[in-house]
């Protein structure tokens, strides 16, 4: 399949089975993200692979954030906390701060681009990948941070949430619902 192919065919998946991902793939997903293009090669990613009992530990952490958000939606707590619950590997992804501002967002850029990249990885590895930036991915929490140790000069990106996507997710054929590059596009 062509990479063109590839951009029309992904999609987040958010429901996977129960099969673990195998270590061998998540370091090809890390592999493929530190080829994104970066300014001055400085390679700002870094990326925390939760899994096993450090799962256990995302899982409440999320339950601590949800309840204090949502106190009075528990149907929405239990359904988010069971996503994190069914999902087997989870990845956080920070981005380098640099002693200037410009620096710092062309950091962030260039983790956007590695994250990209490893969600065209995952397709070819027929993994299921969701980057989340809301709710139960905590990127906007400080908890975020303290869970993987407070490492300084860093920001939160985005949390992945990957595992083999679930049979009855990829039978649903969803058609992207995009508008036109022609009704975005101007040409100077």
């Amino acid at each position: 399949m062509s990479v063109i192919e590839f951009l029309h065919s992904r999609r987040a998946i958010r429901n996977y089975d129960k099969r673990e991902v195998e270590r061998e793939k998540i370091e090809q997903l890390l592999s493929a993200a530190i080829l994104a293009p970066n300014d001055r090669l400085r390679e700002p990613w870094s990326f925390f692979v939760i899994q096993g009992e450090a799962k256990q530990r995302y899982e409440q952490v999320a339950l601590d954030y949800l309840e204090e958000r949502f106190p009075t939606k528990p149907k929405l707590i239990e359904s988010s906390i069971e996503v994190v619950k069914s999902t087997p590997a989870i990845i956080m992804v920070t981005s380098d701060i640099a002693s200037n501002e410009a620096d710092t967002r062309d950091n962030e850029y260039a983790v956007c681009c590695a994250i990209h990249s490893m969600w065209l990885a995952a397709e070819e590895l027929e993994l299921g990948f969701v980057w989340r930036t809301r709710g139960v991915g905590l990127v906007h929490d400080q908890r975020s941070y303290e869970f993987i140790g407070s490492p300084e000069g860093k920001k939160m990106v985005g949390t992945i949430f990957l595992g083999y996507p679930d049979p009855k997710e990829l039978g649903e054929n969803k058609t992207k619902k995009r508008t036109s590059f022609e009704e975005k596009t101007i040409w100077l």
